[in-house]
């Protein structure tokens, strides 16, 4: 097993770039990784990687190295899983992602039902709105809204995600409502949008009589963090599109209303990506499968 970890660990060092990233990611000392890569160039009498202060970068041997790690790895977690499948006690830890919202309201509530049908079962929940890299980050499975740009991955889709605009009494008070999607685009409203690092440009779809429409939106504020967006929205200052369940019930309190009903937001894909794998992990594919039946029974929908 200490051969194992010792890969396991490269792998993490060559995939991040960095020594301490990948320490943390295992949840081992800098030091501790550090010995592990020691002691493997060690065995193979090679140097894996090229080290300066400021630089991590692999070698040669390294990178033909991390071709082969990568299939001994997958090896090992395949056979494991074999044997998961058979004695039908699913262990181990799960290392699962999904955006900020969909994770606060409909996949962290239930985390604690699934370890319960699974105590030996460990979820590493990470939430954020930034785009992940499912294998660069070592994931078992991401929850998302929209569509994947990677083709490699298996998508499991969960539901067409209802989307709503809606802005705060003082707002529409102040500014009025958008009697149309052109005031939108003219910049007559301030639009507060989500903005990350590889984010597009800001185009909301809106569903007009003549078709889907593309509408270009500007405002004052942005944030990488869709609840900034929703507070800010709260506070008046301006019209956010979100899926109508981080918001339902802001609206059903009147805190939030709808605008622009005439031209409502394209329903978004929810879904979940995993990698391609000759045999699924089982507690993988169990964790896929409750989430989904229990995302279904969560989602509002607008009477």
């Amino acid at each position: 097993m200490a051969y194992l970890d010792n890969v396991r660990t490269f792998v993490r060092v060559y995939e991040l770039g960095n020594m301490s990233a990948a320490a943390r990611d295992q949840r081992i000392s800098a030091a501790v990784a550090s010995a592990r890569i020691a002691a493997l160039e060690e065995h193979l009498n090679v140097r894996l990687f090229q080290r300066t202060t400021r630089m991590l970068n692999p070698t040669e041997q390294g990178v033909m190295f991390y071709r082969g790690a990568c299939k001994i790895l997958e090896a090992v977690d395949e056979a494991e899983a074999e044997i998961t499948s058979v004695t039908q006690t699913p262990r181990g830890s799960l290392h699962v992602a999904a955006p900020l919202g969909m994770g606060q309201r409909l996949i962290a509530p239930a985390v604690p039902e699934f370890k319960a049908l699974y105590p030996l079962i460990n979820i590493r929940l990470r939430l954020s709105d930034r785009k992940l890299d499912l294998a660069g980050e070592s994931l078992d499975a991401a929850f998302f809204l929209g569509v994947p740009e990677d083709s490699s991955l298996r998508i499991r889709k969960i539901a067409d995600c209802e989307r709503v605009l809606c802005a705060a009494p003082d707002y529409i008070a102040r500014k009025g409502a958008p009697a149309s999607s052109d005031e939108l685009k003219s910049g007559a409203h301030d639009c507060l949008n989500l903005r990350y690092a590889g984010a597009p440009e800001f185009q909301w779809p809106l569903q007009s009589p003549d078709g889907v429409r593309r509408v270009a939106v500007s405002g004052p504020f942005e944030s990488d963090h869709g609840d900034v967006l929703t507070q800010w929205a709260l506070a008046g200052h301006g019209i956010i599109l979100k899926p109508l369940f981080e918001v339902a019930e802001h609206l059903e309190a009147g805190r939030l209303v709808p605008v622009l009903e005439s031209e409502p937001p394209v329903p978004i894909q929810m879904a979940c990506l995993y990698a391609h794998r000759r045999r699924q992990d089982p507690k993988t594919r169990l964790l896929i499968d409750f989430m989904v039946d229990h995302i279904k029974a969560s989602l509002p929908t607008r009477s």
